[in-house]
């Protein structure tokens, strides 16, 4: 399996109390490696996947730190080296319900271009995968498109995970849908699928998998504690359970779903077999600080 995406640096902050404005609020702060490709391509790597590569841009200065990691999970990396800018770094607010809050630097993440592609990258590839982020700025758009519509060429089938509502509604749905056509699997949250949809508030959220299961074959809606809903075609084909789980700091969850869930599709999985796999992976995943196993 190859997966593009983003590797970034993960400032987790876990506040217990709220934040209080102008003057201190008591937190546990660790600095990680992360970003949503990188996330994925680990807990893929940890859940089976025979292998795992990753392309993704770094700042020169963590750029070794970030590789060590990734090999360290199992992972194959290639890591475009920015010489203009840094990595890209999230600050994530944690809250005592372990949901988090994102600030996002992109940095070089979403530098990747068309020049950093090589079609060798797919010599041996049974899947491709793309980090939505890349969908959210110029370049990194466009060497989005050259690896999908290679892929598509040589038979790979392609998943997306749209991986940001704020950053869609900048976007806008119409826009990344029309980027992502030809994709196999689509992976978003209950927000991203309602955006994505484009349906009335009221309508319900297996309505909004099933539309999107008509542009996408397979849809695969992650809903956190609520589990997943797979669409496939036109209609819902399996509500999934999520595992119970004693939640710390939810990020990464949705990279850990898609991570258990392609591992599991590589390996032979039906669509909700593999949603079932997904599931124990994020509960797993939101058991620890930081994005990754």
């Amino acid at each position: 399996m190859l997966i593009v995406g983003d590797v970034v640096t993960d400032v987790v902050a876990v506040h217990p109390e709220p934040l209080a404005p102008a003057t201190d609020t008591a937190a546990r702060i660790r600095t990680l490696p992360g970003g949503a490709g990188a996330n994925a391509a680990c807990w893929a790597a940890r859940t089976g996947a025979a292998e795992v590569r990753l392309l993704a841009r770094v700042g020169s200065e963590s750029a070794r730190w970030h590789e060590r990691a990734l090999v360290d999970a199992g992972v194959r990396p290639r890591l475009v080296i920015d010489r203009e800018e840094p990595t890209g770094t999230v600050v994530a607010l944690v809250g005592k319900d372990a949901e988090r809050t994102f600030l996002t630097d992109s940095g070089a993440a979403l530098r990747l271009c068309p020049a950093d592609w090589n079609p060798s990258l797919l010599d041996g590839v049974a899947h491709l995968h793309l980090s939505g982020y890349l969908f959210f700025a110029d370049s990194s758009r466009e060497l989005a498109r050259v690896a999908l519509r290679a892929a598509r060429s040589r038979g790979v089938p392609v998943s997306v995970d749209p991986a940001s509502a704020g950053f869609l509604i900048t976007l806008g749905p119409r826009r990344f849908l029309d980027a992502v056509a030809g994709a196999d699997v689509l992976l978003p949250n209950e927000d991203e699928a309602r955006l994505l949809a484009g349906l009335p508030e009221p309508a319900g959220l297996a309505r909004a998998a099933a539309e999107l299961s008509r542009r996408v074959p397979l849809v695969v809606v992650t809903r956190g504690a609520a589990g997943a809903l797979v669409a496939e075609r036109g209609r819902i084909t399996a509500e999934v359970a999520a595992e119970p789980a004693d939640a710390v700091d939810s990020t990464g969850a949705g990279d850990a779903f898609t991570g258990g869930f392609l591992a599991a599709r590589l390996a032979g999985a039906d669509p909700a077999e593999a949603a079932r796999a997904g599931c124990r992976t994020a509960a797993l995943a939101v058991t620890r600080l930081g994005g990754r196993p």
